[in-house]
């Protein structure tokens, strides 16, 4: 608008009767409220709203939520996400001082008995199966609790066939705390039994990862689980946020 054009606007205004000055002076201030919102939308809400949609992993968003038992009954929730690539996993959860837990055989189950009788340590004791995508965990670490083989923290991770774009897989974890041994309460084996607040568990990976320094980036994703409260194939009941933690490992190969 020219500086004629303002001032005749001007003029116009002065000369206007006062409920015509006050309808103006409305119409005015909600043009430049309404072009304010759309800058504000435009310009910063929906950038943000899209650098966290594009950090999410394309894994997640067809993701499973819970895992189930080689009889299929529905097991341990999925709460936990790591993107890397399978050397870094290793790695990272190594230096955080959790160990891979053994295969089960009859020697290592054995052991495990023996231990939990004895309460001598067993680091790297053997975590049972649970299956998502049809298939056993990939991988299991698990970080002992003293010299008693009944109590531990352990998470069971499982390969996303899907990668982003630095090629790096999603590893969706079912993390929980074994608190004692028991029986199970759905087929009467004997089994260990978990601590109810997995959201607990959760966030204990997360921590021993940031202070063993290899959480590159971190975020959640709210409303992952639909159900927030069950019971898993022991029976053992749980209780949950909903969220799904998100980590990715920075790689150590240049390091």
């Amino acid at each position: 608008m020219s500086a004629d054009s303002a001032s005749e606007v001007s003029s116009k205004l002065k000369l206007a009767p006062p409920y015509r000055r006050r309808w103006l002076d409305y119409v005015v201030r909600g043009v430049i409220a309404a072009l304010s919102l759309y800058l504000i939308i435009a310009y910063v809400m929906l950038p943000l709203a899209w650098r966290h949609y594009e950090k999410r992993h394309p894994a997640i968003a067809d993701a499973p939520r819970v895992t189930h038992t080689a009889t299929g009954i529905p097991g341990d929730p999925l709460n936990v996400a790591l993107v890397a690539a399978t050397d870094d996993l290793q790695r990272a959860l190594l230096a955080a001082g959790w160990y891979p837990a053994d295969p089960v055989t009859f020697e290592s189950s054995l052991r495990i008995a023996a231990d939990t009788v004895l309460r001598r340590s067993y680091d790297d004791a053997p975590v049972s199966s649970l299956y998502l995508w049809n298939r056993k965990q990939d991988f299991a670490f698990e970080r002992p609790v003293g010299n008693d083989p009944r109590r531990r923290h352990h998470v069971r991770l499982w390969k996303s066939a899907e990668t982003d774009d630095a090629g790096r897989p999603a590893w969706f974890g079912a993390a929980t705390f074994d608190e004692r041994v028991g029986l199970s309460h759905t087929t009467g084996e004997i089994t260990h039994h978990i601590a109810p607040d997995i959201d607990a568990e959760r966030d204990n990976v997360f921590a021993t990862l940031r202070t063993a320094g290899r959480l590159a980036n971190f975020y959640w994703i709210d409303g992952f689980q639909f159900q927030l409260t069950g019971k898993n194939g022991g029976g053992d009941p749980y209780h949950t946020d909903g969220r799904l933690g998100v980590g990715v490992i920075g790689s150590q190969s240049s390091k």
